[in-house]
């Protein structure tokens, strides 16, 4: 089994003016002459965490980490204006560019998948490999398996939970409900936060930690920051056409980079359904399934499935 390589420092941070409104902030780790790897994070709205450095072998990789516009370090914190999934997808490249790398391996996770798929759509010749789990597409189908329909028969309990606050006419649009709870409102409830957030927390993992399980739970402003992003998100359908990314056009764009899906079979944020679709589209992809961990990142069969890959497409790309 697999570990996390020893924590590392960054070697260099900066904030990168990406439009007049936003400034993202990044973050270089390992070997400077490394192979360079850029990691997408989760969300939308999820931040860069030291741990993050640790899944590439610091030897061998130029580690390249990011806030995306509105989150984490990058400035103004929360901000959703000029806040899409194609802005998203541009500043990578204007990272790239300001590092003047001239390819780069892109590894992401959950809504990191979504962009890193998106982002080789649109700049495949600048990839060396992509490495993607729990995969997510954004498709309405899949929003409404956690948030409406679906998750709801293996997690009852929670759902109560989840569902406390919904009117009954808000019933067969719980999203909506949410939505102009937390999006719309300057200062959402407190309650409804809880409501929200206690769904996704417990359903994540196999082995939900006590501090995930109990409710009410702390709530922090980041917290909430990461909420009204997401929502803001679902709110525009990921500003793409439904399945877009995942339409044959689209994917022939790809079918020639070398690239893994890790997807756990028991991820029930992300199910199966999703990585199995573009495994089938993606003639270059090889798959692995984990059979010991869900959805999170931090579970030890997911750190030990994309070390795993990020060692071996070291090895490949040498």
């Amino acid at each position: 089994m697999r570990n996390l390589y020893p924590e590392i420092d960054s070697y260099n941070q900066f904030h990168l003016k990406v439009s007049d409104l936003h400034s993202i902030y990044v973050e270089e780790s390992g070997n400077p002459d490394g192979i360079p790897i850029i990691r997408v994070n989760g969300g939308p709205g999820g931040k860069l965490k030291p741990k993050h450095r640790r899944y590439y072998d610091p030897d061998k990789y130029r580690i390249i980490l990011f806030d995306q516009r509105g989150c984490g370090q990058s400035k103004p914190f929360g901000e959703l204006k000029e806040n899409t999934t194609w802005d998203l997808v541009d500043d990578m490249e204007k990272i790239r560019k300001h590092l003047k790398i001239d390819k780069w391996i892109v590894y992401g996770r959950s809504w990191g998948s979504t962009l890193g798929v998106a982002y080789a759509q649109q700049y495949q010749q600048q990839l060396k490999a992509l490495i993607l789990g729990g995969i997510y597409m954004f498709r309405e189908w899949e929003n409404s398996w956690i948030y409406q329909e679906g998750i709801n028969k293996f997690y009852p309990d929670i759902w109560e939970k989840y569902l406390k606050p919904v009117p009954q006419s808000y019933k067969d649009k719980i999203l909506d409900f949410y939505i102009q709870e937390i999006v719309e409102k300057k200062k959402p409830e407190k309650e409804i936060l809880q409501s929200f957030m206690y769904l996704e927390a417990n359903i994540s993992t196999m082995s939900p930690d006590k501090e995930t399980i109990q409710f009410p739970f702390k709530i922090t402003e980041e917290m909430i920051v990461m909420t009204k992003i997401f929502l803001h998100y679902v709110k525009n359908k990921g500003f793409m056409k439904d399945g877009e990314l995942l339409k044959a056009e689209n994917l022939k764009k790809i079918k020639k980079i070398p690239g893994v899906i890790v997807q756990s079979r028991y991820d029930m944020v992300c199910p199966f359904k999703t990585a199995w679709e573009l495994y089938k589209k993606w003639e270059s992809a090889e798959l692995q399934i984990v059979y010991n961990a869900g959805h999170r990142s931090s579970e030890e069969g997911n750190i030990d499935a994309m070390i795993k890959w990020t060692d071996k497409f070291a090895q490949k790309t040498d």
